[in-house]
């Protein structure tokens, strides 16, 4: 959790810096005020990268040359970014150089809720993994292990395909990717199960009118559930040779929440498919810190889109009760706001 926050030259951010609360923190202010760019920053302390634009050239304000995002996380261990255009992205982690993203991201585990969030239903099995993948590299020590290594082994029979090598020789690496890949299976198995449980608790919170429903899983492993993934990979050798990749397999997987027996895509509206989302993240903070002991950080962009004021208030109870470090956005307050949230207004970039 972050105990100071600075930053500098960071879009329309001369200089801001603010020490938030370990709790809720609520940023206001009108469009264009810098509000989402205080949750950039975190988020690129958090993993090193922008969720607004795939080059950080563009989040240098106009006229400079770099930005730069400092903090102090746990135990006041100091943590700084600094983008500059000409010599790229610098990390430091108590004040030593980081050379892995992912030494950063297992200091602070961060989950962004944006404003689209209810596109998690449209955005495809791949966004899905990502999500439950998040939980696993923070609760599940050897999973980062398995899938580092599944990616580079798979990469090699992707190569192998792609070259028209023998058969023989694409299938040296069947042995090694089903090792890995059915322990990256079993290990998101488990934490579905575990995930269904705190979030059929949350959820009835966040929406009342499904306080008496039932939660069910559907989860597809990416390969025939008859078989093992070493046997799957070798029944579709000859149409993995045609396609040029390896199309069975964990990186195939998909899952999703069924909600009395419903899609909640299909059935849904927006409001209630942003609580959902929601309340899958608000159940991994859970986890996150009942296994680890270490509180999340949770980024919500605009909590008023698509929620009245009621579900703000739902959401505001309920993130009150988790073991987190909120960041929330909204243009303007309805009602009366509580000892437990810190205030902050953001006018023309600055606090």
């Amino acid at each position: 959790m972050l105990s100071q926050l600075t930053l500098l030259n960071l879009r329309n951010i001369s200089e801001l810096s603010l020490q938030p609360a370990m709790g809720i923190n609520l940023i206001t202010g009108d469009n264009g005020s810098g509000k989402t760019s205080i949750l950039e920053a975190i988020h690129l302390l958090a993993l090193g990268r922008s969720f607004r634009t795939r080059s950080l050239k563009n989040v240098v304000q106009f006229d400079q040359q770099q930005f730069q995002v400092v903090a102090k996380i746990k135990a006041e261990t100091p943590v700084g970014l600094q983008f500059n255009i000409n010599t790229g992205l610098q990390i430091r982690l108590n004040n030593a150089p980081l050379k892995k993203l992912s030494e950063l991201a297992m200091q602070l585990p961060l989950q962004l809720i944006p404003a689209n969030c209810h596109q998690f239903f449209e955005q495809g099995p791949r966004y899905r993994r990502q999500l439950l993948d998040w939980g696993l590299f923070h609760v599940e020590p050897s999973f980062n292990y398995h899938w580092q290594s599944y990616r580079k082994v798979l990469q090699q029979r992707n190569s192998a395909l792609r070259q028209r090598k023998k058969v023989d020789e694409i299938q040296l690496w069947d042995s090694h990717l089903a090792l890995h890949g059915e322990a990256i299976n079993t290990h998101r198995k488990k934490q579905l199960g575990l995930l269904l449980e705190h979030f059929e608790q949350v959820f009835p919170r966040l929406c009342p009118e499904f306080r008496d429903g039932s939660f069910t899983i559907k989860y597809r492993t990416g390969w025939p559930k008859d078989l093992l993934l070493e046997a799957a990979l070798h029944s579709t050798i000859e149409r993995d040779r045609q396609l040029g990749y390896t199309r069975s397999g964990c990186h195939a997987a998909d899952w999703s929440f069924r909600v009395n027996e419903l899609d909640p895509s299909e059935v849904f509206s927006r409001g209630q498919q942003k609580l959902f989302f929601l309340a899958l993240c608000m159940a991994q903070a859970k986890m996150t810190e009942f296994v680890n002991h270490q509180n999340s950080i949770l980024l919500l962009d605009d909590i008023s889109s698509e929620l009245d004021q009621d579900r703000q208030n739902n959401v505001l109870n309920e993130l009150a009760t988790l073991p987190v470090q909120s960041f929330i956005t909204t243009t303007e307050i309805e009602g009366k706001i509580g000892d437990e949230i810190e205030l902050f207004h953001v006018k023309q970039g600055v606090i």
